[in-house]
């Protein structure tokens, strides 16, 4: 019984993956992270998007993983660029108007990992939010980039740190 439970230890402990309490996997020789600002390339966005995607990343990298939260050159860096703030109809009524409209970001994202470049990425994530056409963009534009900047966060995690 002991002997076993000693070979359990032992190769728990010998993984050169760490998880975190969410499920990331870093690598453990990581120390650090460094998200750069966004920059804004989408014409039609308001000019605190990029402020906001930005914070928004660094928030869920500070707050889910144990890496310390740098300003460059990080062992993981996440770099990149607001390319798209689309609002279109999505839906119809009988009288040709829209009953319902459609935000939609997209951010082009570049991952590095320092010690491991097969995990290296550069990919468009896209996320949208729907509101109905009785209430103006204004009025729920906040809420909207809120829901969709936290699915888009959500996405860019999984895909650099749960190999998703």
């Amino acid at each position: 019984m002991l002997c076993t439970l000693y070979f359990v230890i032992c190769t728990f402990f010998s993984c050169k993956v760490h998880y975190s309490f969410n499920g990331a996997s870093i690598p453990p020789e990581a120390k650090t992270v460094s998200v750069q600002y966004f920059q804004n390339n989408a014409s039609l966005a308001p000019p605190t998007l990029s402020q906001t995607f930005t914070e928004a990343l660094r928030d869920k990298l500070s707050s889910q993983t144990r890496l310390a939260l740098v300003n460059k050159g990080g062992d993981l860096n996440f770099e990149g660029s607001v390319t798209g703030y689309t609002n279109t109809p999505i839906s119809l009524q009988s009288n040709d108007q829209s009953a319902s409209n459609r935000l939609t970001i997209t951010v082009n994202v570049k991952y590095t990992c320092s010690f491991d470049i097969k995990k290296n990425f550069e990919q468009s994530f896209s996320r949208f939010s729907d509101y109905k056409s009785t209430q103006s963009l204004t009025s729920v534009e906040n809420d909207l980039i809120k829901d969709i900047n936290e699915q888009l966060v959500q996405d860019i995690f999984n895909k650099a740190l749960n190999d998703w």
